[in-house]
């Protein structure tokens, strides 16, 4: 098999399973993993997948980052149905950690009515939305995505590592049965992962279009979450699926 039909066989395989393992593919194709690794290098600067620990994935599929003016445009109504339920867990005098995303922020203008009650949120438009409550806010510092309103980096995980919280609502870009909860940054996994061992539960919130689809960074296994609240519109299908490794609540 020449070079150009083995890289072929690696895109196929990337089409039909999404991922692709150096040390499965060395067998199948019958040569060493460094012949793979190289095939790897000259596929990722074709732009044709993204190298992953001991393996790839397709470039195509993967979920990018969006702005927040794209995001809040989104599954509108479907975030503010998920919000009223996500906050049907809070009582007062919880300290609550809220993500950076438009379906938390759906959820902190609900919050809004609380008085007894810590917020703490690496989002700016988040705390600009509080202004005026009666809730005490902490932001979080660190350096600012200008595109989406995060705050992230070393910063805002070290000020995380000296607190404990109640409840984290943790967004998500992305989220697959064998993928887990993906994000499209290193830097963002990273400090959702601090995040969610901040907390003493942690309840993801995220719309129908965030099920099956991977992004570039692992943030946590679909164990690692309490809760998945979502809507109407996931299937029956991906509902018994999911429901299998985690438990999923329809809001509405």
């Amino acid at each position: 098999m020449s070079p150009k039909e083995r890289r072929s066989k690696i895109m196929e395989s990337l089409v039909t399973e999404g991922r692709v393992d150096i040390i499965q593919l060395s067998e199948v194709l019958n040569v060493t993993p460094m012949t793979i690794r190289r095939d790897f290098d000259i596929l990722e600067k074709q732009n044709k997948l993204i190298r992953t620990h001991g393996g790839a994935v397709s470039s195509q599929a993967l979920i990018h980052e969006k702005t927040f003016e794209l995001k809040s445009n989104i599954s509108v109504q479907e975030k503010k149905v998920i919000a009223k339920r996500a906050v049907s867990n809070v009582t007062d005098g919880m300290t609550v950690l809220i993500d950076s995303g438009t379906t938390t922020l759906e959820i902190a203008r609900l919050l809004k009515t609380y008085e007894q009650l810590t917020v703490i949120t690496n989002d700016i438009k988040i705390a600009a939305e509080l202004m005026g409550s009666k809730l005490e806010v902490i932001i979080l510092g660190g350096r600012l995505q200008t595109d989406t309103g995060t705050l992230y980096g070393s910063l805002t995980e070290n000020i995380l590592k000296s607190i404990h919280v109640d409840l984290f609502f943790l967004g998500a870009n992305a989220i697959h049965s064998s993928f887990g909860i993906t994000t499209p940054t290193i830097d963002k996994s990273s400090l959702k992962r601090t995040m969610i061992r901040t907390a003493t539960e942690t309840i993801l919130v995220a719309d129908s279009t965030k099920f099956n689809q991977k992004a570039f960074s692992k943030v946590c296994d679909l164990e690692d979450v309490s809760t998945i609240i979502t809507d109407g519109q996931l299937s029956e299908e991906l509902m018994g699926k999911y429901n299998e490794l985690v438990e999923i609540i329809i809001a509405g």
